[in-house]
């Protein structure tokens, strides 16, 4: 299986890499179109902050890339927040697949929400044998609102998307490759699921 991360700058690569190997795979860094388009799974990771990431995106053509893949795609943390319509961060136009707008936490709470939190009301394969109210690692300022395509959520001030899937996209707002065991159970999910 060839499983391609899109390295377009974007930080905490290394982490996921090692959580990929430790499920018995390897994965490839790369931000050529043809080796992403040849993939049998992708990985759009983020951490960072939107504007700059998007502009790298747009450098590479990335941004148009990146919606038109047939195969499962898994984006995190910036990553996903990237593949929603836009981001209240650097007032930031997104990629447009899930259909969401990010805002910002209020100041009501701590922000970044940094640590750990619970998500439930799971639904797709991605949460294959996973148990509702399992805690994953979190660490965002910003997050996207329950909607049609919430595939899990979790409660921080409001309650929010902590998961999104449409099509073959899916998107964590944890990090699964963070978050031990379970984490780690949920990334496997992903390398299992079938091509459209």
């Amino acid at each position: 299986m060839k499983i391609v991360i899109i390295n377009y700058g974007a930080g905490n690569i290394q982490s996921i890499m090692f959580a990929i190997e430790r499920l018995g795979f390897k994965a490839v860094l790369s931000n050529d179109p043809e080796e992403i388009k040849s993939a049998d799974k992708v990985i759009f990771p983020g951490v960072g902050e939107a504007s700059s990431a998007m502009s790298k995106l747009r450098e590479s053509g990335l941004d148009s890339l990146i919606p038109e893949l047939k195969q499962p795609v898994l984006g995190i943390c910036l990553g996903m927040q990237l593949m929603c319509n836009k981001t209240e961060e650097g007032n930031t136009e997104g990629l447009g697949i899930f259909d969401v707008d990010v805002l910002k936490f209020s100041n009501k709470v701590k922000v970044p929400q940094m640590g750990w939190n619970q998500i439930y009301d799971l639904k797709s394969d991605l949460f294959k044998e996973i148990s509702e109210n399992e805690f994953m690692y979190l660490v965002h300022s910003f997050y996207a609102p329950n909607c049609e395509e919430s595939i899990a959520t979790t409660n921080y001030d409001v309650e929010y998307a902590s998961a999104l899937q449409k099509d073959n996209f899916y998107g964590t707002q944890f990090h699964p490759e963070k978050s031990g065991d379970v984490g780690e159970k949920i990334l496997g999910n992903f390398l299992k699921l079938n091509s459209n």
